[in-house]
């Protein structure tokens, strides 16, 4: 048996903050999921998660790294249970999310596999990272949006966020611009692909994410 795929635990937050953008790919059809994940790294998209959810979802997971290589960053997501981190880790996932805080934030840490932690208030969020997540994903973060975003961040400087839910080409521009260090996005970017739909649209989209988050006036400033 293949030995799991490790990646040093600094680097998906590194990856996280420079290219600041992560794919969700979630979908009822295991081989347009995969072509989707495949497709995705192509354009550009450096972090891709397949929710444990999608059709064969580990299959997904083990079959992407082995076609993109070891290095493509490929997590794991809407993982809940330490035995959900197990397999995943197993199948060669190289980073975790959750969705919300739940016994595999301690796994992950555990196993030293990086971890985006699910919350939504301000004492789960403190809960996130003081649980060892090295992001908190925002989540969902349509309930309050980018204002609430901004509303975290005033006593909260120093936590990355990362909004998740409902976030589209203009949300991800405005959350970034109010602190988050990256968003998260499913059906805004990924579309109908992982159920078997347009490829070229898919990569479409993803041109135009990788553009929108590639570029940081303050970063540029600096």
């Amino acid at each position: 048996m293949k030995p799991p795929h490790t990646v040093h635990a600094d680097t998906v937050p590194a990856v996280l903050r420079r290219t600041r953008l992560a794919a969700i790919v979630r979908g009822p059809d295991a081989d347009a999921a995969l072509r989707t994940v495949l497709t995705l790294l192509d354009e550009g998209v450096a972090l891709v998660e397949v929710s444990l959810n999608t059709a064969d979802a580990l299959g997904v997971i083990r079959r992407a790294v082995a076609e993109a290589g070891p290095s493509a960053l490929v997590g794991a997501g809407t993982v809940l249970t330490e035995d959900d981190v197990a397999r995943a880790r197993e199948a060669g996932a190289s980073w975790i999310v959750t969705p919300a805080l739940t016994e595999s934030v301690a796994a992950s840490v555990r196993v030293g596999l990086p971890v985006l932690a699910g919350a939504l208030t301000p004492t789960e969020a403190v809960a996130a990272r003081r649980a060892g997540a090295d992001a908190v994903k925002l989540f969902p973060a349509s309930v309050g949006g980018p204002a609430y975003l901004k509303a975290l961040r005033d006593p909260f400087p120093d936590l990355p966020f990362v909004p998740v839910g409902g976030v589209d080409l203009t949300g991800a521009e405005q959350y970034l611009s109010h602190g988050a260090v990256a968003v998260g996005v499913g059906s805004p970017l990924v579309g109908d692909a992982a159920h078997g739909g347009d490829l070229d649209a898919l990569r479409a989209r993803a041109r135009r994410f990788v553009a929108l988050c590639a570029h940081d006036p303050l970063r540029e400033e600096a």
